[in-house]
């Protein structure tokens, strides 16, 4: 579904019950994993039906059976091998029903009352044809602005737990990128805003918790190879992303000297 084809989704401003689809994906997080399940799981309010899809990248850690308590609240579940984040994300993508989509990864957890936010926000603004953002508090960093529209040529999105898209958006631009090992989400974000130029829905208030010390705090050089991949990729002038590239890496330094030692 592509160009002109692509259908803008009205929805009623009294819309009752948005269907909401929500996928974590997980591998090896038995520490972590129930408290990101619950998370979603115990989503409140008014507006919303929740669907609930978790695929675990066949975890032999005890993982794939904390899981399976909660079998009963998931549309799908899964535990099977995949090539990596990405093809995760992109299969449970393929299992949701759900009018928008959000991704949360094991580890990190929605706030009180974070899908009834996004209910609203598509209610109020009355059609699928805007991606949602919301704030994100970082566990050592604070609350990071969901998007910054000054620089959204530079770096302006927050991690994927804030994210929320309408699915027919993912069924007209296509899903995340599986060449990617660290970076997808920002590729898909970067081509969705500045590609395709699909608008934000942009609402100033804390929608989820973000664990830092995952693979992208860990590899931040890789992450910042990743980011100048995309822009070049999308156009930007390789002059200049080589330049802001090279100031990232010198703001950045300490943390990759860190994460090196």
């Amino acid at each position: 579904m592509t160009g002109d084809s692509f259908p803008v989704i009205l929805i009623n401003k009294n819309l009752v019950n948005m269907k909401i689809s929500v996928v974590t994906i997980v591998r090896n997080d038995c520490t972590h994993i129930e408290n990101t399940m619950k998370s979603v799981l115990e989503q409140t309010g008014k507006g919303f039906e929740l669907e609930y899809v978790v695929i675990d990248g066949a975890s032999t850690d005890g993982t794939a059976e904390i899981i399976r308590k909660y079998a009963s609240q998931l549309a799908f579940f899964v535990s099977e091998k995949d090539s990596g984040i990405y093809n995760a994300m992109n299969k449970g993508i393929s299992k949701c029903t759900g009018d928008v989509i959000g991704m949360i990864n094991s580890g990190d957890r929605y706030l009180p009352g974070a899908l009834e936010t996004v209910a609203e926000a598509f209610a109020s603004h009355g059609a699928l044809d805007r991606i949602f953002w919301g704030d994100v508090v970082y566990e050592h960093l604070g609350v990071v602005k969901g998007f910054r529209e000054k620089n959204r040529y530079m770096g302006a999105f927050a991690p994927h737990p804030s994210m929320f898209v309408p699915r027919c958006i993912y069924e007209r631009i296509g899903t995340y990128d599986e060449s990617f090992r660290l970076l997808g989400d920002y590729d898909f974000m970067y081509r969705a805003v500045n590609a395709e130029k699909i608008l934000p829905l942009y609402v100033p208030q804390n929608i989820a918790y973000y664990l830092e010390d995952g693979l992208s705090d860990r590899y931040v050089l890789q992450c910042l190879k990743d980011e100048l991949k995309v822009k070049i990729r999308y156009g930007q002038n390789p002059l200049w992303a080589t330049a802001v590239y090279w100031l990232k890496v010198i703001k950045n330094s300490p943390r990759i000297l860190r994460k090196n030692s």
